[in-house]
């Protein structure tokens, strides 16, 4: 059974960072490679071949940043999840354009980081093909005949409330960032305001509590995240 256990690499040069990570991690079923510098990291890539990357962006003998691009350019394809202290929206923003699946800030809790590391591992087995059919909540989302509904009634959405939901839900559970909504709505648009009224027109429309909303949550700073599927189904 050791072959289905996933594999997750922590590159990260704190010692007590790592050691919280392979215990925490352990007890979640997850079975912890580690490296305290990019390079190392490099190595166990070609090595061991994790599931996914929890990354720093502050090692000692290359960025974070840099380390991800680099992979990336790599066509690299599993998910990574960047672990910061930095509490600096531009760099998170960076991580995430540049190819991060999530951030998760310093200190963390461990169920939460698990979630977000069973979320990302979600998106990769999926990308196979997209499922017609998203359903979270008393919201559902039929992808091939464009129908919203809530709490089992149709909910009538202009088009472009709709495209920007659709994103939303083809990424459901992970962070999107401003730009990345904008370039794949609107072609590259870089005012945030506007994209800001149609979150808002779909709150209005999806959430009993516009301003306290369940399904649309702001990511301050960063972007949105669509509250993650409970199914995803295929008829």
């Amino acid at each position: 059974m050791t072959q289905n256990v996933v594999k997750i690499l922590v590159v990260d040069d704190e010692p007590p960072i790592r050691k919280l990570l392979r215990v925490g991690l352990g007890t979640e079923g997850f079975a912890v490679l580690e490296a305290p510098s990019a390079e190392i990291a490099r190595e166990i890539m070609q090595a061991d071949k994790p599931d996914l990357v929890l990354l720093d962006l502050g090692l000692p003998d290359m960025s974070g940043h840099e380390l991800l691009s680099l992979w990336r350019s790599e066509k690299l394809d599993l998910p990574v999840i960047i672990l910061s202290s930095r509490t600096d929206e531009a760099g998170i923003v960076k991580a995430l354009e540049t190819g991060a699946d999530d951030y998760v800030t310093k200190p963390f809790g461990m169920k939460e980081l698990a979630a977000r590391i069973r979320v990302a591992l979600r998106h990769k087995f999926q990308k196979q093909g997209e499922k017609p059919i998203f359903q979270t909540g008393e919201l559902s989302v039929d992808l091939v005949k464009r129908i919203v509904r809530l709490k089992g009634q149709e909910v009538k959405l202009s088009p472009k409330e709709y495209d920007v939901l659709r994103i939303m839900v083809q990424h459901a559970g992970k962070v999107l960032t401003h730009n990345f909504i904008l370039d794949q709505v609107w072609g590259g648009m870089s005012d945030v305001q506007y994209l800001r009224i149609y979150v808002r027109q779909l709150r209005q429309k999806l959430e009993d509590i516009p301003d306290q909303p369940y399904y649309i949550l702001t990511e301050t700073g960063v972007g949105y995240r669509l509250r993650e599927p409970e199914t995803f189904d295929a008829d």
